[in-house]
């Protein structure tokens, strides 16, 4: 017996199968099955049950659903119910035409059931109520959700855009973060994809409508064929016998369908809220008793008009005056809000807490209310990601990321204006008109044009605010022409670049070594805080920034920081060692492509001043400064001289 049960024992490898991965194949092999195997009536009465069972629980899981995406399942579901039936009508029909000579039961009792006590026996009734329901089910739930389904992924796709934009801002607000910002772009992509397979699967109820028609014209008359050829029953009774089985069959497989449609139709018609079907109808339709006293007022007048069912109509005035009543009741007898008292002064005095302090943003931008659509993703703001863009490429371009940009609107300043902040003071401040063009002059434009003479507020050049239509004409005179969007994100992008210092906080200096230590972990381990603080590793890369020195290079700054900072703990003596490694970067980041550069040699006199300055600490104090320009004020003779890139450093 042991042996037995160790032949019996599933392997292990099965046993942590996820068999809800199985549900699909088998599904498909049933459904095959049932299409080539003679099935007994047994069977079919299990499976035509499990089909109006399945039918019911979908629909009751489409009303308690609150929003589409919790029941993305049900296209493929819809698919699969909709082979279900046709399999099962394969069957049947395979059945009927063999078994249905001996009788009614000869499909199954399910089967008889519908065709007899439904119907009441009469096939005439049973096929007037079987096409009823086809037409119910083909031309009103089924037609009408499918356009809804076509619908609804038109607008859906459409509105994809401005959804990921709305995600973007959001995500460069400091709003949500990036697992927040991948799960709402996966929901946009799975909402699209939803309509966009309900509209396809609405096709497949259409067809199974049709498919039920066509099947029960092909019952009827192959039963009448085999009853009354290769039997030998009359005409009446074979047409009685096979059309009452074939009605049944028909109803046990279109009433599934129906409300399959139904199901289909809920799912498309519903609007996304915290509520499911029921509750948002019970809620909105009962929630007005002055609505239910004018039904009332309207049945009773009917109820009392002669040969009118006044019994009835009453009956159903007295019911809605009663729920109004009581509607009425409970809506009095809620706890009113309580309203704010004005209390003595001294006792209104709520506690100050941490809470009520408010931090300065490092760097944000405040707008005129006529500047709102461009900041704005429902408007086709383009703003927000060019501001994206700026941060990516000067991270590329500098070594580090700036901080968010924070856009509010202000009332307070004029409409057109803008102001960029940082840590909550004013850095730079320009107008900008939506809709209209700024022609920059580069100093070879020719010709004048018509517009709001400014100037262009990143460069300072010469420049005018025209209308779209002057576009190809200032561009034909020589002008550079760019939109306002991009004049006020230019500015923003010059602000952070001479600012670069200021925004690089021993914030962002810990977030940068975090993100060299997943490249270089055993360089950082060694290097901070064992031989450099983070503290002096700022004022290094912070000197850099000041001098537009970009700190990309973090390997050789690093490196040499942990050459030189065992015997030199000075910041700006570090700085300067740094700047040493970094000359060829430096050098082609100012001359690129060539390998000759000017360079100007300063006098004795100047030179040891210079020197004196650094060996006196190293820091440039305002004092040394002034003395240095006074001297070169005095107008120092300079030489001029040629070096090789490779000496300059």
């Amino acid at each position: 017996m042991s042996n037995l049960a160790a032949m019996l024992r599933l392997p292990a490898n099965l046993k942590s199968t996820q068999w809800q991965i199985l549900a699909g194949p088998i599904l498909i092999l049933l459904i095959l099955s049932m299409m080539v195997l003679p099935l007994p009536a047994f069977i079919l009465d299990l499976l035509f049950t499990f089909n109006i069972a399945l039918s019911i629980m979908v629909l009751l899981v489409a009303m308690f659903t609150q929003r589409t995406l919790e029941f993305a399942a049900f296209p493929t579901i819809l698919l699969f119910t909709t082979l279900l039936r046709l399999a099962l009508n394969v069957a049947s029909t395979r059945i009927i035409l063999m078994e249905g000579h001996t009788g009614a039961a000869a499909a199954g009792k399910v089967v008889e059931a519908f065709g007899h006590f439904l119907v009441g026996g009469n096939f005439a009734i049973g096929i007037v109520v079987f096409v009823i329901l086809v037409i119910i089910n083909f031309m009103v739930i089924t037609k009408g959700a499918g356009r809804i389904a076509e619908v609804g992924a038109r607008f859906v796709l459409d509105g994809m855009p401005g959804k990921q934009m709305a995600i973007d801002a959001d995500l460069n607000a400091g709003l949500i973060g990036e697992d927040e910002a991948k799960k709402r772009r996966s929901e946009v992509t799975q909402e699209a994809d939803f309509y966009g397979s309900m509209d396809g699967a609405s096709k497949f109820v259409r067809g199974d409508a049709i498919a039920g028609i066509l099947i029960m014209v092909i019952n009827v008359v192959g039963g009448l064929l085999v009853g009354v050829l290769q039997h030998g029953m009359s005409m009446g009774h074979a047409a009685e016998s096979y059309t009452l089985l074939t009605i049944g069959d028909g109803l046990v497989a279109q009433i599934p369908a129906l409300v399959i449609s139904t199901a289909a139709g809920v799912i498309v018609t519903r609007v996304s809220t915290d509520q499911d079907v029921g509750e948002q109808m019970v809620n909105q339709l009962f929630s007005n008793p002055s609505v239910m006293l004018l039904s009332a007022a309207v049945l009773g007048l009917l109820g009392l008009v002669p040969g009118m069912p006044n019994l009835v109509f009453l009956l159903f005035t007295a019911g809605l005056l009663g729920l109004a009543w009581w509607i009425r009741g409970r809506e009095q007898k809620a706890p009113a809000e309580p309203k704010p008292v004005k209390m003595a002064e001294n006792n209104t005095v709520v506690e100050a807490t941490w809470n009520d302090v408010q931090l300065e943003d490092s760097l944000g931008m405040e707008v005129g209310y006529r500047l709102i659509p461009m900041v704005d993703f429902q408007q086709d703001g383009e703003l927000l990601g060019r501001i994206r863009s700026i941060r990516k490429k000067f991270a590329q371009e500098m070594g580090f990321l700036p901080p968010v940009v924070h856009i509010r609107d202000n009332m307070d300043l004029q409409p057109a204006r803008y102001r960029i902040l940082m840590k909550g003071v004013e850095i730079g401040s320009g107008d900008a008109y939506p809709g209209r063009w700024l022609a920059i002059n580069p100093g070879t434009a020719a010709g004048t044009l018509p517009g709001e003479a400014t100037v262009d507020p990143a460069f300072g050049l010469n420049a005018i605010w025209i209308e779209s239509a002057l576009k190809e004409q200032a561009q034909i005179q020589g002008y550079t022409v760019v939109e306002a969007s991009t004049v006020v994100a230019t500015h923003l992008n010059h602000l952070i670049s001479q600012h670069a210092a200021e925004l690089f906080g021993r914030q962002e200096a810990q977030q940068l070594l975090d993100r060299v230590a997943q490249e270089m972990p055993k360089l950082t381990e060694d290097l901070v805080p064992g031989v450099v603080t983070l503290t002096t590793l700022h004022k290094v890369l912070q000197n850099l920034l000041d001098e537009k020195v970009p700190i990309r290079d973090m390997r050789t700054i690093l490196e040499t920081l942990a050459e030189h900072a065992p015997i030199q703990s000075d910041p700006h003596e570090l700085t300067a060692v740094v700047r040493v490694a970094l000359g060829r970067a430096i050098t082609q980041q100012w001359f690129p492509g060539k390998d000759e550069v000017h360079v100007i040699g300063l006098d004795t006199p100047l030179e040891r001043l210079l020197l004196q300055a650094l060996q006196g600490g190293g820091d440039w104090s305002q004092g040394w400064r002034i003395a240095c320009w006074r001297k070169l004020r005095k107008r120092y003779p300079v030489r001029r001289c040629w070096v090789r890139r490779r000496y300059c450093w």
